[in-house]
This record gives C-alpha cells, structure tokens and sequence, in this order.
C-alpha cells in the first residue's frame, strides 16, 4: 500500500513538472515560435483549416449527386368518412335507370416503397465535379494567404513588443540621468552658485521624459496583449519574449534575399488569381452544359396492403407488390435566348478574368521591386540610425561635461539630450522597420523550395 502511494505521489510530481515546463515553454517565445505556435492557434487559421475541410466535404458533396440515391416512403391513409359511387341499378339487379350507391375499397391502406434514382448525363454534372478541384485549389491557396498573414502580423505584434521594452528601458534611463542631474543643479543653485532656469529646464526635460515613460509602459501591456490575441492566447496571459530587438534585427538583415530567384508562381496573390480565372472558365462551361440534354434513370419496388381495421403489422395482413423501371429524358429545346445569353456573359466574365490575371501579375512584379528597394532602405536607415545614436550619445556626454563645468548653458544641454532622445527612437524603429520590410519581401517571394 505504502509503495502504491509512493509511485502515484511520483507520478503526480512529474506530472506537475511537465505542465509547469508546459506553461513555461508556452508564454516565452522566440520570433519563430511564436510564429509557429500562432499558425496552429490563431483563429483566422483556425478557420481557415475548417474552410479547406468545408470543401473536401463540398467536393464529395458535387460528387455524390451524381452517383446512385435511394430514398424510402411509407405512408398510411384512414378514410374517416369513404367516397361513395354510384352505378346502374341494374347491375345489381335492380330497376333500370336508376342508380344504387356504393363504396368501393376498404377505409385504410398502407404502402411502403423504395425508389432507386440514376443520373445517366448531365453535363452540368460533369462541370461541377471538374470545378470542385479548382474550388478545392481556391481553399488551400486561401489557407496559404491566411498562414502567410498570420506569420506578418506575429512578426509586427512582436517587434512591436520588443520596441516598447526597449522604450522603457531607455526612459528609465533618461530619468535616472535627469533625476540625476536635477540634483545636482538644485544644489548648486541653492548654494547661490547657479542659476533658476537651469532647475526649469531640466525639470521641464524630466517632466516630459516621465510621460512618455508611462505610455511606453502602457503601450508595453498594450502591445503584448495584440501579441497575444494575434497568437490565439486569451490576452490578459502573462508571456515573455526570449529575443531583443537589436539581435533580432541583426538576423533580418540578408542581402541574399535581394537576389533570390522569384517565382510568381508560388505568389499566393497569383494563385488567388488564377483560381478566380479557373472558376470563371468553368461557370462559362457550365453555362454551355445547360443546352445538352439530361438523362436519368429510376426503379421503385412497393407494396401496398389495404384493411378495415389497423392490422397492417399482423402477420396475417396480405400484402400486394408492385415496381415500375424508367428513364426521364429533358432535352433543351427553346428558351428566347436566355441560355445564350448567359453564356455570354459567362464569356465576358472569364475575359475580364483572364485581363485581371494579367494585371495581378504585373502588380506582384511592381511589388517586388518595391519590397526590395524597402527593405534596402530599411537596413540603410538602421545603419544610419545606429551612427546618429552614437554620435548624439558623444555630443550629450560632451555637454554634460560643459555644463557641468560650468562652460554650457542648460538650454545647450537640454537642446542635446533632446537630440539624443529622438536619436534613440529613431534607432530603435529602424529596427523594426527591417524585421518588419523582410518580412513583407519574404511574403511575396513566398519560395517554397
């Protein structure tokens, strides 16, 4: 008994274990699982994947109709009150010319029936099982979009995390040097050794520093709550991010990208139109189908009892059979035109289609070429912004050195530390922006191999 206990209690502790690394492996992330774990949770991809079994299902639903159905009815009538007929009296033996009422059949019936349907031809048939394919292709490609859009908008949500820590951090430590300087200015202005408005300033620098301290740390929250939701994650759960954004932004950058080969085929928005063309073809061939002639087949097999009295489950109830074999044959005749009509349209509808393909290739070609020249923009700008930081952080430092020697005034030093506060914010969405334009390259490359 006592090792029995032991063993559960065992098992209870590794259990807890296991769902306590669980949890913790859930809420802290890196880009890619995040990424990954968003496109088996988020709920545009949740459906998504429901959408592409919709329409497996719809594809054997197309396919079905056309393959033998077989239905059954069963009816049962009580004539409360029976029909009555009249025939010649003499048939009875009565007087000629005059009519003797009479009932025929008896008050209930029963039948029961089965009926087998065949469908022989039907072209539009035959058009609906050919679109199912492209409808199905039109679904994998949707789902595709959908993952493809997860995987951006994850990217943003957690770039944009990152960018808010690292706000916060850098406001901390503008305040603490302000806090800092604030000191030491009161003091000296205090021991009759310096000026008012050298305490105004910097209070009024620290003053603004602070504000925009408490909306980064809003913002913080803010932003890893749409990180959350992006990922499927009820938001108010706490997650932590493993990367910063400095080495994040130091893996986007891939000059090899610029030159990898491109493919338009594997571009979803390609796809996506190419479906649309697809189904246009077949709604003008379905259009065409309506003028050819329908064919199916049928065979029923009944039976029928009929009684006084309810007793159609005894076994004594007889019982009459009957069964009728058929074809039904439609043949299109005349219509006023309506029939050429749509598939006039139908025409029309797959020329502009086909014109539309045209355009979104050339769109996608255009996007490209504006992709790259953002992306290399994008790496420029950070580089440059890592250079103004540094030179900013230079000029800060020499001026603090001059005021506080005594060789600055407190308007130079604060037009400084300005310059350095927008130095760092510059810097730090630069980062961002060359997470964010790689991964828009990389979404219309989309190269799978």
């Amino acid at each position: 008994m006592r090792n029995s206990f032991l063993t559960v209690l065992a098992l209870c502790t590794i259990s807890i274990g296991i769902s306590q690394e669980e949890v913790s492996n859930t809420n802290s992330f890196t880009l890619q699982e995040a990424i990954e774990f968003a496109l088996k949770n988020n709920y545009s991809a949740i459906n998504a994947d429901r959408d592409l079994i919709d329409a497996k299902k719809q594809k054997w639903e197309t396919i079905a109709t056309g393959l033998p159905q077989i239905t059954g009815d069963v009816s049962y009538q009580n004539q409360l009150k029976q029909p009555v007929s009249l025939i010649p009296a003499e048939f009875a033996g009565g007087e000629p010319g005059t009519f003797v009422p009479i009932i025929f059949g008896q008050a209930q019936s029963a039948n029961a029936t089965a009926v087998l349907r065949q469908q022989i031809f039907d072209g539009s048939y035959i058009v609906g099982v050919q679109a199912t394919k492209a409808f199905l292709s039109y679904s994998q490609n949707n789902k595709e979009k959908t993952d493809l859009e997860v995987r951006k908008a994850v990217t943003e949500a957690y770039g944009n995390v990152l960018l808010a820590e690292e706000s916060v951090l850098i406001f901390e430590k503008n305040k603490a040097n302000l806090e800092k300087n604030l000191f030491e200015t009161t003091k000296i202005y205090e021991n009759g050794l310096g000026d008012e408005e050298s305490v105004e300033q910097l209070q009024i620098t620290l003053s603004s520093v602070d504000n925009q301290l408490k909306n980064a740390i809003r913002l913080k929250d803010i932003t890893l709550q749409m990180l959350n939701l992006v990922m499927g994650i009820t938001i108010e759960t706490p997650t932590q991010l493993k990367e910063n954004l400095d080495d994040l932004a130091q893996k986007q950058i891939e000059f090899g990208l610029l030159e990898s080969e491109f493919n338009i085929e594997n571009n979803v928005d390609f796809k996506l139109a190419t479906n649309l063309n697809q189904q246009r073809y077949y709604e003008w061939k379905l259009a065409r189908s309506r003028a050819l002639p329908t064919l199916n087949s049928f065979i029923n097999y009944g039976s029928s009892a009929f009684a006084d009295d309810f007793n159609f489950l005894s076994g004594d109830q007889k019982w009459f059979d009957s069964s009728v074999l058929g074809f039904d044959l439609s043949i299109p005749l005349f219509s006023s035109g309506k029939r050429s009509a749509g598939t006039a349209r139908a025409k029309i509808a797959l020329e502009k289609a086909k014109t539309q393909l045209t355009e979104a290739e050339e769109q996608i070609r255009l996007q490209l070429e504006s992709s790259k020249s953002n992306y290399v923009l994008a790496i420029e700008q950070y580089e440059t912004a890592k250079d103004n930081l540094n030179l900013a952080e230079r000029i800060e430092n020499k001026n603090q050195i001059k005021y506080s020697e005594g060789l600055a005034s407190s308007f130079e030093l604060r037009q400084a530390q300005t310059q350095l506060y927008d130095a760092q914010q510059r810097y730090l969405q630069s980062m961002v922006e060359v997470i964010n334009k790689k991964t828009e390259l990389e979404t219309i490359i989309n190269n799978k191999s």
